[in-house]
């Protein structure tokens, strides 16, 4: 991945299911479901940078090696 501090502040979210490898439709979900932190501008869904810095690094892989969201 990418280094994730070289990315812009707010990202849109399918920049973030590209980060990720998710289908668009699945990161959509997950912001309705709260799992991607995002912030509504008005129509506009983004999400910061730093909050999925710490979504990424608060995830630990399970024994089978994928993480649990």
């Amino acid at each position: 991945m990418q280094d994730l501090q070289a990315l812009p502040s707010f990202l849109t979210v399918e920049e973030v299911a590209q980060l990720l490898r998710l289908k668009r439709s699945t990161a959509y979900e997950y912001v309705r479901q709260g799992i991607i932190p995002a912030i509504r501008f008005g129509s506009f869904i983004r999400i910061p940078r730093d909050r999925l810095i710490e979504m990424v690094g608060t995830h630990k892989e399970t024994k089978g090696g994928a993480a649990n969201f």
